[in-house]
């Protein structure tokens, strides 16, 4: 059985364990969300990168969604096919970013939502990911 103090409200555990199997498990954890939400603060966009980024992603179709810091975009195939081959090779590309898309997908379309969860702001993950998608897209 585990046992742990959460101290101020961030991740950081004081751990006192009383199985030895569970320390690894459970500071790994904390860890890895430490170190998560630090990578994601490096990647916070300026205002003015912000500012180019977004401009240059709504002249490619996304749209802001400001309420949540993130940015949206509907793609269309011509198949169902089509539309998993691309969802395949984004997935690939977010697993090797660690950086995973909300998205939704129905017969041809996909929808995709980015926005990096660690911090609720969009970052220059956010930008990477949707370039690399709008490569990926293009017929």
């Amino acid at each position: 059985m585990c046992s742990f103090l959460v101290i101020r409200g961030t991740a950081r555990f004081a751990a006192r364990f009383t199985n030895p199997a569970c320390s690894k498990e459970v500071t790994s954890a904390a860890f890895r969300k430490d170190l998560s939400r630090m990578t994601s603060q490096l990647h916070l966009l300026t205002p003015e990168e912000r500012t180019q980024a977004v401009e240059e992603l709504q002249s490619l179709g996304w749209t802001e969604i400001t309420a949540r810091d993130a940015i949206y975009k509907e793609f269309v195939f011509k198949t169902f096919n089509q539309a998993f081959g691309f969802m395949t090779r984004v997935a690939l590309q977010a697993e090797k970013m660690n950086h995973h898309p909300e998205w939704f997908n129905v017969y041809n379309k996909v929808q995709i939502t980015l926005t990096t969860h660690d911090c609720g702001k969009l970052t220059r993950k956010d930008v990477k990911l949707a370039q690399f998608i709008e490569k990926v897209a293009s017929p």
